[in-house]
């Protein structure tokens, strides 16, 4: 049996957790610079004047006459807070798989003959003593049940967020009350295709020819076909997959037109994306840089630019990154232009073990100095230590917008909650 364990409104119920005088009431988080509303509790999405990825500012009046509260991304405080989940279902089983940063699936073999409905229970009541967060559990045979199981946990008033696929009628049942658009794995376009048979249900999908499902759904078709039938294609995964590419591009708080502000807001970026690269044990052989203005602006002339750049050796060197990130930079930057978005994204990654070094290329790298790096930083804060380029000025002019972020409760001692 599988547990799918999935955080109900994850972003909006981090940032009641921390105020409780918002229990009930209607909390939306908004995207990066303030730009729309991404996530809503359920109080908030009961308004239904107020839809989500509307941009604020036509809606903001809306929201201060409904009384919503409104939150900046906290990015900070969400991820810490999904760690602290995760480590509490390791309590639960020895197998984890994250699957976001706010669902899980827990592996449950063995316990078919447990009472799995208490088990569920537990694994809820736990994770709202500890953490304060409302989560729905759902548990089935597979993967695509326990989604489906997870999904009718919540919705139903009466599952009280936990419900068990344990038997034939109960797999069958949920199959008749799903609708095709939410069963996992099938999109938008496979859900039109299975409704132009006259199809509507999970169940009716089910009873569609294996043969067609190959046809018009290839092998990922078959497995959500085969898993809905109880069988069980997608394994568990002890750890994540090595990502293939890694990189960030956030649009700065305000357009930029000095070369300097550019360069301190794409090293920062190089130096966050370079860590990831090292806390997953491998190199990138190329760097992209991109730098783009404004296109919605109707005023501002437009300019887009990308650069690639190929390392002479595969590295994961933040100082080496940032000194061909700087090179590259300066050769797409283009005066009399105000900048909205840099990004940079690492590729052609391979693990470190394997990378092949080049006889002919100088290279600065010094064995154990990253690790001494990271280390420090670990210890004693994100960017104690950070390449020159970065500044250390406390308030950068690139920032995103964040007015109304609320406070890092869990990871920023001038952050802590104060008790009088």
């Amino acid at each position: 049996m599988i547990a799918l364990i999935d955080c109900n409104s994850f972003y909006a119920s981090c940032e009641q957790v921390f105020r409780p005088d918002l229990k009930g009431k209607p909390v939306v988080v908004l995207s990066n610079n303030d730009g729309c509303v991404i996530a809503a509790n359920s109080e908030a999405k009961a308004l239904s004047h107020i839809p989500m990825f509307e941009p604020v500012f036509k809606i903001k009046d809306q929201l201060i006459k409904n009384g919503v509260t409104f939150f900046s991304s906290n990015y900070t405080l969400y991820g810490e807070m999904s760690d602290r989940v995760m480590r509490i279902l390791e309590e639960f089983s020895p197998l984890v798989e994250i699957y976001s940063i706010d669902e899980s699936f827990i592996d449950l073999t063995g316990m078919q003959h447990q009472d799995l409905r208490a088990y569920g229970i537990a694994i809820k009541e736990r994770i709202q003593r500890y953490t304060g967060l409302p989560v729905g559990v759902g548990i089935a045979p597979t993967k695509v049940l326990a989604k489906l199981a997870n999904r009718r946990a919540k919705k139903e008033a009466g599952n009280d967020h936990v419900f068990v696929i344990d038997s034939e009628e109960k797999r069958v049942d949920t199959l008749h009350w799903a609708k095709i658009k939410d069963v996992w794995g099938i999109g938008r376009k496979h859900a039109q295709r299975i409704q132009e048979t006259g199809r509507n249900s999970a169940f009716d999908f089910t009873q569609l020819p294996l043969s067609w499902v190959r046809k018009h759904m290839t092998v990922v078709g078959e497995r959500t076909w085969r898993e809905l039938q109880g069988e069980s294609c997608l394994p568990l995964e002890r750890a994540p997959k090595p990502k293939k590419a890694i990189g960030t591009a956030k649009s700065f708080g305000k357009k930029l037109e000095k070369l300097a502000l550019i360069e301190e807001a794409c090293s920062y970026y190089i130096n966050e994306v370079s860590e990831v690269l090292r806390n997953q044990n491998c190199c990138a052989n190329y760097l992209q840089i991109f730098l783009q203005t404004n296109y919605h602006s109707e005023r501002d002339k437009q300019y887009y630019k990308s650069i690639t750049v190929t390392l002479e050796v595969p590295t994961n060197n933040t100082f080496i990154l940032n000194a061909e990130g700087k090179k590259a930079l300066h050769k797409i930057f283009k005066p009399g232009y105000r900048y909205k978005k840099v990004g940079v994204c690492l590729s052609g990654i391979v693990p470190k073990e394997y990378v092949q070094t080049n006889l002919f290329a100088a290279t600065d790298e010094k064995v154990g100095l990253m690790e001494a790096f990271d280390r420090i930083n670990q210890k004693f804060g994100k960017t104690t230590l950070a390449p020159a380029l970065m500044d250390a000025r406390k308030v950068k002019q690139w920032e995103l917008i964040k007015n109304e972020r609320s406070p890092r409760y869990t990871t920023q001692w001038e952050d802590l909650l104060c008790v009088e």
